[in-house]
């Protein structure tokens, strides 16, 4: 009994194990890439290239309307320097007062004052004479540059300065025989003249 219950334990040996053949399928092929995947990938490249160049070409013209912006915003603050300019010239005394010449206005040297509580008068109470007595625009005062040429209210031909000259060409000459008066200096032809000091 013991031989039949170890030999029961056992494996059982087979002299020819029993094979089973099966026939299989053709090896399967490689596969072609699919000519869809290659258009996508394509398509996919160049619209990448596209709008790279289009945002290119975008930030190049913004630049150059930025410049262009900047050039006009330049212009216009001259223009508006040169307009400041003008307003505070016409809004200066010497203009203000050649124009108050101009109108017949004078500067009385010793003005006379009304006090408004009483009515009283104080000063000298006397009326100005047919000139003035200070001369707001006088020859020695400090020009101002920005009122040379601009016209007065009352004489479009007139300056701060008066009323220009008439240029009389030179080889006119008057009947008179005088000489014509020309707004323009001498000719220097041996330099400047210099002061005698001693």
């Amino acid at each position: 009994m013991t031989l039949a219950a170890s030999s029961s334990l056992a494996p059982v040996r087979r002299e020819n194990p029993v094979r089973r053949l099966r026939a299989l399928a053709a090896p399967a092929r490689r596969r072609r890439p699919k000519v869809l995947y290659a258009v996508v990938a394509v398509a996919g490249a160049v619209a990448i290239g596209a709008a790279q160049m289009s945002l290119s070409v975008l930030t190049t013209q913004g630049s150059y309307e930025i410049a262009k912006l900047t050039s006009q915003q330049r212009h216009l603050d001259w223009d508006k320097q040169i307009l400041y300019d003008d307003v505070a010239g016409l809004s200066s005394p010497q203009y203000l007062a050649a124009n108050a010449a101009a109108l017949g206005m004078v500067i009385n040297e010793s003005p006379s004052y009304l006090r408004l509580s009483d009515g009283a008068i104080l000063g000298a109470s006397q009326a100005a004479l047919g000139a003035s007595s200070v001369d707001a625009i006088g020859r020695g005062a400090v020009p101002n540059a920005l009122i040379t040429d601009t016209p007065l209210v009352t004489d479009p031909d007139a300056t701060i300065q008066g009323v220009p000259l008439e240029a009389i060409p030179v080889d006119e000459t008057p009947a008179d025989g005088t000489t014509p008066v020309v707004n323009t200096p001498p000719p220097l032809t041996d330099g400047l003249p210099t002061p005698t000091t001693h």
